[in-house]
Order: structure tokens, then C-alpha cells, then sequence
């Protein structure tokens, strides 16, 4: 009889002993299944004071829009009162809520290109009115506005006349003159670029010179002495050379021999001549 009073105490307390876990498992998860909304309800607001910053950027001068704003500009800010007093265990409401801030979202993009057809529009008419008064100039300042256009065709013809670059590239070479992009081996950079065909153009000597800046933004020379002017500007040059042009394309190709190993990273060079810059390459080397 003693016997099964142990065992009936033993099976109760096995009962007890599982029923304690299944409700501290329950309890575990309810937290994390709580923790979890409390996150996506400040994941919400969050979202939702971001909008409330977008309303808040938006102007017009247009008073209607303005007015329109305004109420838009409330009702996100109920919204986000709401969702403070919602526990975050409702989910239903917190749903609802992220669907109505859906519905904001998309009335202020309706808002954002109303007001960029405004700005559009009032850019329109000044740039009429600019034109309209232009007008009104010229019929009143006629010897001004022919002295003045002779003079831009003058300067479009002087910016037409100068010989521009393209195509330019840069490798690096070993010291037999083969290309490598292996710093270790490099000797020189090489950099290439055609100055293209300009019949207006003052044939004759011209001198290419390229600036050559290191990894570490530094330009790079054997001589800071070497100087050369454009649009008024002294700059400091690493290489340069001179080119016969005829007004016809043709292609020039400088060496810089800097007289110290090259480190890794990537060169930028620029060409120019004397009336402006030709163009500009990378080189990476390894």
C-alpha cells in the first residue's frame, strides 16, 4: 500500500515537474512573440516620423497646396499618436495603421509632382519673360546688341579654333619598352592621345605637356621648375612634347620617366596644351 502512495506521489510530481516547463516555454515564447511587435511598432513609427519629415520639407508658393499640405501634415501627425497608444500585442490595429501610412505615402508623391509641375511651369514663364524682355532690348538697343553679338561670334570662333584631344590612354612600360602593369617592372608610364582635325586651327608647333598624379594625389615630377601657362593659370608639368599640326588629326605619345620605382595604386594623368585640357586617363597598376 506505501508502495503505491510513492508512486502515485512520484507521477504527480513527474506531472508537475512538466507542467512547470510547458508554462515557462509558454511564457519564453510570448515574450519573444511580444518583443518581436514591440520592434515592428518601432519599426512603424520610425517610418512614420520619416514621413511626417517629408511633409515638413515640402513648399509651395501655391496657397491651395499649401492648405492641402496642412491637413496631410495632421493627419500623419494623429497617426503617429495612434500608433504610440497602441499596445504593440494589437496587431490588427498596428496593420491598419502601416496600411493607412501606405495611403499617406502615396498622396505625397501626388503632391511632389504637382509641385514639381508647378516649379516646372513658373520656370517656363520666366524664361518667357526673359526672353520677352531680351526682345524688348534688342528693338531698343540695336547697336548694343549687334556690338555684343560680334563680339560672342568673335569668341566662338577663338573656342572654335582651339584643337582639342580624345581617345587619350596611359599603360606602363618595362625597360624594354613592353607593357606591364606590374609596378615592380614598370619604367615609365606611357601616355597616348590624338588632337583631332581642325581646319580653323593655327597650324604649327604646339607643345602637349601631362601632369601625372600619383596614388596619393600628388603630382608628380622631376622638376618642379617645369611650368607652363593655360587660361591664364601657371601649372607645374611632369612631361611634355612638342607636335607639328597641320590641322589634321594626329596622335602623340609622352614618356614620364619619374627616376623612382612606381609604387601600386592608380595614376590619374592629364594632357594639355598651352590653350586648355585635352583629356585625362587612369592607370592601375598592380
Amino acid at each position: 500500500m506505501e508502495n503505491n502512495y510513492k508512486k502515485i506521489i512520484y507521477a504527480l510530481a513527474a506531472v508537475a515537474v512538466i507542467l512547470t516547463g510547458v508554462l515557462i516555454y509558454v511564457y519564453i515564447d510570448r515574450n519573444s512573440i511580444i518583443n518581436d511587435l514591440s520592434i515592428e511598432k518601432e519599426d512603424l513609427t520610425a517610418q512614420m516620423v520619416e514621413l511626417q519629415n517629408d511633409y515638413a520639407n515640402l513648399s509651395t508658393a501655391n496657397d491651395t497646396l499649401n492648405a492641402e499640405l496642412m491637413l496631410e501634415r495632421e493627419k500623419v501627425a494623429q497617426l503617429i499618436e495612434r500608433v504610440k497608444k497602441t499596445e504593440a500585442s494589437n496587431k490588427a490595429k498596428l496593420l491598419k495603421y502601416e496600411r493607412e501610412l501606405g495611403t499617406l505615402r502615396s498622396i505625397m508623391r501626388g503632391y511632389i509632382k504637382q509641385i514639381d509641375s508647378l516649379n516646372t511651369l513658373n520656370n517656363e514663364l520666366r524664361e518667357a519673360a526673359a526672353v520677352a524682355k531680351q526682345e524688348a532690348k534688342k528693338s531698343k538697343t540695336q547697336y548694343e546688341n549687334l556690338k555684343s553679338t560680334t563680339e560672342e561670334l568673335g569668341k566662338q570662333v577663338e573656342l572654335g579654333s582651339v584643337v582639342k584631344g580624345r581617345g587619350m590612354t596611359v599603360i606602363g612600360v618595362n625597360g624594354s619598352g613592353k607593357e606591364t602593369d606590374r609596378s615592380s617592372r614598370v619604367a615609365k608610364l606611357k601616355a597616348c592621345i590624338n588632337l583631332v582635325e581642325n581646319t580653323i586651327a593655327k597650324k604649327g608647333p604646339r607643345i602637349v605637356y601631362i601632369r601625372v598624379k600619383g596614388p596619393d594625389g600628388i603630382l608628380m615630377t622631376q622638376n618642379p621648375m617645369q611650368m607652363f601657362t593655360v587660361a591664364g593659370e601657371e601649372m607645374i608639368y611632369s612631361a611634355s612634347r612638342e607636335v607639328d599640326y597641320q590641322g589634321e588629326e594626329v596622335e602623340i605619345c609622352i614618356y614620364f620617366d619619374y627616376g623612382e620605382q612606381f609604387t601600386k595604386g592608380v595614376y590619374n594623368v592629364e594632357a594639355y596644351t598651352t590653350e586648355g585640357k585635352l583629356g585625362t586617363a587612369d592607370l592601375l597598376l598592380k
